[in-house]
Formats: structure tokens, sequence, C-alpha cells
């Protein structure tokens, strides 16, 4: 393929690099005289282990050459892979200043040109970039008549082993906006064993930053253990070795789903205490002092959307934290449930998991000093309850209440805490807490 790439970064020398040693032809273009030279030169203008050894090679063999010259590079290829820079601004903001201006220089060339061009993204931009600016600009730029593609294809390259990683990615991952587009694009990366997703821009823009996040969180817990560690003699690598050896639920997609908050008799009690030994520690454990935060937003979050139905009649199905359970100590979906309460709503539940007069000990004791009257509204007739509500919510993952997007009427609302798999056919009338 005849690929021109924009930005001769760390990025964009790297892709160009890779992208003409798999036997595509590539036009890499920058502002920067300097840069332009040093990969005419045959060599690389970053420091990264193998990079000037496949620019010296593409250069050689002629399937590589540079410009500062984007009417050239737009002429002569039929794809473009955007990877210029885009910095923080001081309030944190994403400065997009540069790749805007070049979408504008790619859209005018583009509509001289008046052949079909794919435009890529490849350079690391927030939700609704592509949609709010990168899209329009090009589309302006080119004019109505052109044939413009457009997509955004994130990289997770590493510093220091970038050749590695764009030879054996985690993942290939390629948003536009229909398949037959993703699918091209995705066809410059063939050759390479990695598990493909083509799938909307969205997504696409909001995997890198899902991916870059969780490995800072990752770096932080990491951080947290080992200052616990250390401050009360214990060989924090030793811990987190044997941490990382449990990949049924550490080390794996466990936890990792949108949802409701999490709740039972461990995890919030054990985060709880692990930040009351930081603080008696004289330790700043800012992450783990968050997630009760974090979690108790999630409860808020749902309570708001579900009051902003402005109905009265609600029926909830599933109050114990997970299904297949009765324990309700410190249940989100109990918690949720008592502030509905305080706000008047008339409420039945349905939880075929959870028979009051069956609870004792601790798991009694705590329902019973929040919801005293819980034998008046926990009913055991599917039916019933579902026709009771306004509001249908849906608190954990049994599989019964599948069902239920099938018994509901049609001025009937369903709000979901677990994601039912055929919900969203019920369209406006549905609604999750995060998706």
């Amino acid at each position: 393929m005849k690929i021109s790439l924009f930005g001769l970064g760390y990025v964009g020398a790297v892709t160009a690099a890779c992208l003409s040693r798999d036997g595509h032809h590539v036009v890499g273009v920058d502002n920067q005289q300097i840069k332009v030279d040093i990969i005419n030169s045959g060599k690389s203008p970053v420091v990264e282990e193998g990079v000037a050894e496949l620019i010296q090679c593409g250069i050689a063999n002629g399937r590589l050459r540079a410009t500062t010259d984007v009417n050239d590079a737009i002429e002569t290829t039929d794809m473009s892979l955007v990877c210029v820079g885009t910095p923080s601004r001081k309030n944190g903001s994403l400065d997009t200043d540069i790749i805007e201006r070049v979408c504008q220089e790619i859209g005018a060339a583009v509509a001289a040109k008046k052949r079909p061009h794919t435009v890529v993204i490849r350079s690391t931009i927030l939700p609704g970039t592509m949609r709010s600016l990168i899209i329009p600009a090009l589309r302006k730029a080119a004019g109505d008549d052109a044939e413009l593609h457009v997509g955004n294809n994130p990289e997770f390259l590493r510093e220091a082993s970038a050749v590695y990683d764009y030879d054996n990615p985690p993942k290939i991952v390629v948003g536009a906006e229909n398949t037959d587009v993703a699918a091209q694009i995705a066809s410059i990366y063939d050759g390479i064993d990695a598990a493909r997703f083509l799938t909307s821009v969205e997504v696409a823009e909001l995997v890198k930053y899902a991916d870059n996040a969780w490995h800072a969180v990752k770096v932080a817990f990491g951080n947290e253990i080992g200052n616990i560690g250390k401050a009360v003699g214990i060989d924090s690598h030793e811990v987190m070795n044997i941490f990382c050896r449990d990949e049924k639920l550490n080390i794996s997609p466990r936890y990792l789903m949108p949802g409701f908050a999490f709740g039972g008799s461990c995890l919030p009690k054990d985060v709880r205490a692990l930040s009351y030994k930081g603080r008696e520690l004289d330790l700043a454990l800012p992450l783990l002092n968050s997630v009760l935060k974090s979690n108790e937003e999630q409860i808020t979050r749902a309570f708001d959307d579900i009051m902003a139905y402005g109905k009265r009649k609600i029926a909830i199905f599933g109050i114990s934290f997970k299904s297949g359970t009765d324990d309700l100590r410190e249940s989100p979906q109990v918690t949720l449930l008592e502030r509905l309460l305080g706000k008047g709503m008339d409420i039945l539940i349905y939880d075929r998991f959870v028979n009051f007069a069956r609870l004792y000990g601790a798991n009694r004791e705590h329902i019973l000093n929040v919801i005293p009257h819980i034998s008046s509204i926990l009913v055991d007739d599917f039916d019933k309850v579902a026709a009771h509500g306004d509001v249908v919510i849906v608190g954990n993952s049994d599989p019964e209440f599948e069902k239920l997007t099938g018994r509901l009427r049609d001025d009937q609302k369903l709000y979901d805490l677990v994601r039912l798999k055929n919900a969203e056919e019920l369209g406006g009338r549905y609604a999750g807490v995060n998706w």
C-alpha cells in the first residue's frame, strides 16, 4: 500500500520504519526540515533500538522517503496516518492545535487530488475528538465532493521496545465510520498475529485511554502496597509476586467490566481497614483512600438517574450484592434501596435468594437496622413485583432477570445495574448505570 505518515517523532518514525519493512511504500511528512533530512539520509530522528536499521533499509530499497510537501505526499499515496503530538495544556486538556492544522492541510490536499483517500488518526486523542474536531476539519477542507474515509488506529508502543511492540501488539484496534473502511485500514497490519477489533471511532479513542489509565493505576497500586509493606517491615516484592500468581481474579478480566458498586462482607471492610492502617502509619495512600469514595459515587449516580424519572412506584429485582447469595451486608443495592425509601418511593423487591424469615446473625441485624420493614416489601411473586414498578431496577445478575424485558408494559422504564443481554431492544425505555 502507498501510505503517507504525518509526524516523524517517536510514534511516526517507528511506524514509518516498520511499515516500509513490511513492504508498504511510505512517505514521511514533517514540517521540520531537519527530521526530513535525517530520514532521507537513512538515519533515525529518535533513539529506539532497531529503528535506524529499518529506516536505512527502507531508504536503500526505495520504500521510504520523507518530505515537507503535504500535497506531494497526498498525491502519491492512498492512505495517511497522522502521528503528530497532542501535548497537555496547563489545565490538563489536550492541545489539539497541531493535529487540527495537519488535518486541514491534508483535507486541502485531498481536494486538489480528486481521488479517494483514507485518513487514519494514530495520535492519542480524547473520546469525541474525531466527531467534534477531526472529521469536520478534514471534510471542510476537502470539500463536499471529496471521497474521504476516516478512521482511528491507536498505537500501543512502549519506548525502548517499540519495534518489538509493533510486531507483537496486545491487540489491533481500528475505529471507522463503517466496517469496510476499518478492514481496509487494518489490512496494513496483515502478517501481524494479534486479536483485531474493528469498531467505532469513539471506542477506538477511549480504548487507548483505558489502557494507559489502567497501567497508571497498577503502578500506583503496587507502590501504595509497597509503602505499607515497608512501613510494617514486610517484603513488598514477595507480597506482589504472590499477588500476581493469581490469574483467576487478580491478573484477569475479573471485576473490570463497568457496572454498579462493589459490596459484600469483604471488599468494603478490607479497603476501609487498609486505609485506616495507612493513616495509623502516617502514610499518604491517595489511590486506596479514594476507592470507597469512587464506589459511593456509583450508588449516587444510580440514585440520581432513577430519581430523574420522576416516578414513585419502583420494582427492584435483586438486592444482595451479587446473585446466588442472601448476604445483604454492605450491599450497594441495599444502600440504593435505603436512599429511595428515604425519598418516599413506593417499592417492592424480588430476590429469590433472600428470604427474610431465614436471615440470621449479622446479616439479619444489618438489614433490620437499614430496612426494619423489609418483610412488607420483599415479595416472592416475580410478576407482581414486575407489574408494580413504573421504574424496574435490575440489581444483580440472577439469570432469572433476563426474562424481564419480555414482561414489561410499554409505559415501564428499565434501569439496569448489570447489563442484561437483550435489554437494548427496549430503546428509550432502557438505561444502564454506565452504558
